[in-house]
């Protein structure tokens, strides 16, 4: 494998294959299609391997882990608030009671 050819990611490894459309500036279009044919890949391989890039340096910049850790506690309060809303409503911690049948004449 060459310098400029990533490791191969399978494609289940990451989920199903979604489009996305991005706006960008046709001098920016203009490099990649440069770069896209240089590295004899197609744009969209290209652009997949920079996000993919950008990604991994993003998950150990320090400021994106400090406000992961930020919206991670977030996250925990807002469940624990509405977990004690459905204690609130139902009791207990069972989740919603069963319900029960009706009586009377049938």
């Amino acid at each position: 494998m060459s310098e400029n050819t990533p490791a191969e990611v399978p494609s289940t490894a990451l989920g199903p294959i979604r489009t996305l459309a991005v706006r960008i500036p046709d001098g920016l279009r203009a490099q990649l299609d440069v770069i896209a044919q240089l590295n004899d890949r197609s744009v969209t391989e290209e652009i997949r391997i920079a996000l993919e890039t950008w990604v991994e340096t993003s998950k150990s910049d320090p400021k994106v882990l400090a406000r992961a850790e930020t919206v991670r506690a977030e996250i925990e309060r807002e469940a624990k608030t509405k977990q004690s809303a459905i204690e609130a409503i139902f009791g207990g911690t069972s989740g919603a009671k069963t319900p029960r049948a009706k009586s009377g004449p049938a």
